[in-house]
Order: structure tokens, then sequence, then C-alpha cells
């Protein structure tokens, strides 16, 4: 095995570590950078003035390194510099925000998608990132990008939508519709794999290296972070787990949209479950269009069919839970979506489920940034992909 260290490749790999260990440890000095990366003083002075050229570092005036010689300046991230447009594609509606690189929502525009064409669904998004570039900016800050969270299979590398149910798009090129559209760099990213990138930045996952964010709403999905990583798998659908498989009698079948778990205890899955049993009681139905919210309220209120209904979804997310730390043993594993705003019915019952189930229970937590996981971590997203930040391969 040999390691690839082209000059490129290792400019790559500064840039991005020293600017991360400037945004998430600064004020530092040149030389605290040096020491901390094991990096040499004149490699780390080059890509430091790169990086106070681009605005993305600054100097402030009055703060200095005490040391017995002659005083240094100490470098802070500069997260105004620029801004991110993020897009979480949703179910129903889209979101989103004008966000700086320290993941500040700026602005925030919420529109409901109105149909299932393709290319109804593209055109509403492109109104949406028109609104964001519309609207009033920090002096002087110019976009860096946009992201954008598929709830579906991406494949990253080409831009292309592999598939998106509720969007309806298949082999879908939306890197290349916006990129002609917009003239930005677009990345484009799973909704899971973005929500667990928010919450590694800015959410429950600071500070851990290991952690899962688990997605539940029209569709179950988890990101997964693996060494401070998005872990993708070979098809790029690794974190899928509404596929999982509640039990052995789902085996041999065809799920071309949603997965066998997703049938059960996503948002869909719930309140099909629920009139289901309304059907064959004589109890009041709490509407005539029965939404998930509405399920837990009469949970709450001590009502049995939904109180049925919700235990049963504490056992299917369990086994998710359970799979996800039996494989992974993440640090913490992070619930989101629409359903995580019920978790006062979830975290605890599931946690009690799998209790001697698995070697070591995890910490399981309900999402801190609710609907804006996904749009936070576009920003973190689009601040890696044009930093041109990459990760050291081994070459057979």
């Amino acid at each position: 095995m040999r390691r690839a260290t082209t000059s490129s490749l290792l400019r790559s790999i500064n840039r991005g570590a020293i600017l991360d260990l400037i945004r998430l440890h600064g004020p530092t000095s040149r030389t605290q950078i040096a020491s901390q990366l094991n990096v040499s003083l004149p490699t780390v002075m080059r890509v430091v003035d790169e990086l106070i050229e681009e605005n993305l570092v600054v100097q402030p005036h009055g703060k200095n390194e005490s040391t017995r010689g002659r005083p240094r300046s100490l470098l802070e991230f500069n997260p105004g510099a620029y801004g991110v447009i993020g897009v979480d594609l949703g179910s129903v509606n889209m979101l989103g925000t004008f966000t700086d690189l320290a993941g500040t929502i700026q602005h925030e525009v919420i529109i409901q998608r109105t149909s299932d064409d393709p290319q109804r669904n593209l055109q509403e998004l492109c109104d949406l990132i028109d609104k964001l570039l519309a609207t009033p900016r920090l002096p002087d800050q110019l976009v860096r990008g946009i992201g954008i969270a598929v709830p579906g299979v991406v494949a990253i590398n080409e831009g292309i939508v592999d598939w998106a149910p509720s969007l309806n798009w298949r082999d879908f090129p939306l890197r290349k519709h916006l990129q002609d559209r917009f003239n930005l760099p677009i990345f484009i990213e799973n909704d899971a794999n973005l929500a667990a990138l928010g919450e590694l930045a800015f959410g429950a996952g600071r500070g851990a290296q290991n952690l899962v964010c688990i997605n539940i709403g029209v569709g179950i999905g988890a990101g997964i972070i693996l060494g401070g990583r998005l872990y993708r798998g070979h098809h790029q659908a690794a974190g899928e787990i509404g596929y999982l498989l509640p039990s052995i009698e789902y085996l041999g079948r065809q799920y071309d949209q949603f997965g066998a778990l997703e049938y059960f205890a996503d948002g869909l899955g719930i309140t099909r479950r629920a009139s289901e049993l309304l059907e064959k009681s004589s109890e009041p139905v709490p509407s005539t269009d029965l939404k998930t919210e509405e399920v837990f309220a009469a949970a709450r209120k001590g009502a049995r069919w939904a109180q049925q209904v919700v235990r049963e979804t504490v056992d299917y997310i369990a086994l998710a839970v359970a799979a996800i730390s039996a494989l992974f043993d993440p640090e913490v594993i992070v619930l989101g979506g629409a359903v995580a705003y019920s978790s006062d019915l979830l975290i605890e019952p599931i946690l009690d489920r799998i209790t001697g189930v698995v070697p070591y229970e995890p910490r399981f937590v309900t999402s801190p940034l609710g609907q804006h996981a996904a749009v936070k971590g576009a920003t973190l997203l689009v601040l890696n992909g044009t930093m041109d930040s990459v990760q050291i391969t081994e070459l057979l």
C-alpha cells in the first residue's frame, strides 16, 4: 500500500485542517496551529495568508498572543464574509435559508410544494433560491454556494438524484440544472446526511466523532458520521434504514418506493395504522385527514387506539435504534424529522425497550435543531466543498 501525497492533495488537506482549527478553537496563533497540527510554520503562514486574502480568517486589532518576545497576532474565523443558501426539499414543504458560515440564519423562506411533476418541483426549487438570493445581505457578504438536502438517494459525485419518491425524481441531473441556472457552486446530499452534518457542527453532536441522526417524516432515513466524516456506503445509500425489516415475514418481497419499516413507522405509516384501528372501533375520529401530531395528541389524552399506535411505533423505531447501536456503537443517536416533535412519547420508551438488548445503550436525544438540521448541515457541506478539503486515501 502507498499513500497519495501530491502537493495539491497536501495543500487541500492543510487548508481544510487549518481553517477547521481556527473555526473551532480560535482565536489562535500561527505557532499554535503549527504545533497542534504538526505542520511546518512556513506552511501554516502560507495557508493563513491565503485564508486572510479570501477573508475567511481575520486578525482582530488588539488581540495578540501573550509571549515573552514579539507579540503574535491571533487569528479568528470570519463567518460573516460569506453566506450559504441551504434548501431542505422536504416531503410537503421546501425550507430555504440564507446562513453565514457559523450557521446563523439570516433569512428563511418556506413554500408548499404543489405538484408531483418533476419539472414543476425543479421550478419551485429555483423560485425559492431566487427569493433567497434577492434578500438583503451583510455588507460585502458574498454567496459561497448552494447546498440541497434531497429526500432520497443521491450520486453526490455526479450531482444526480438517483431516486427521490416524494419528488418523482429518478436519475435526475439536479446539480447541472441548478448550475446552469445560478452559476454558483452546487452541492447535493441526502437530507438525513445533511441533518447529521448539522448536528455534528451545530447541534447535539458537537464534539462527537461518531453519531447517527435518524430522520422520521414521510420516509425514514439516517445520516451516519464515523470518525468525524459522513459515511455514505458503496452506492451512496448507507443509512436507508427505512428498508430495515421488522421481522422475517417481510423477506422475499419487493420494496420499490418505500421500505418495510417506513410502511409502519414513518409519518404516513403511523396515520395509516391509526386509521385502520379507528375503523374497527367506535371512538371518534379526530379529523377526516388524520395527521401524525393528532395521533400523538390523542395518546397524551388517553385514547386507547392512539396509545396502541404509539406503543407499536416505539417498538418499530426501537428495532432501528438497536440495529444502529449494535452496528456502529455511536456516541449519540439523534432523533429528528416531524415525528421527533412527539419525542416525549418516544425517547424514554425506546430506551426502555432496548435495555439489555445491545452491548452499550446509546445516548439517544431529540434534535435541538429541529427542522433546521439539514439546512445548517448545508452550511458545512458548502464550506468544506469550496475549501477543496479531501481525505487522504490509500492506493493499491
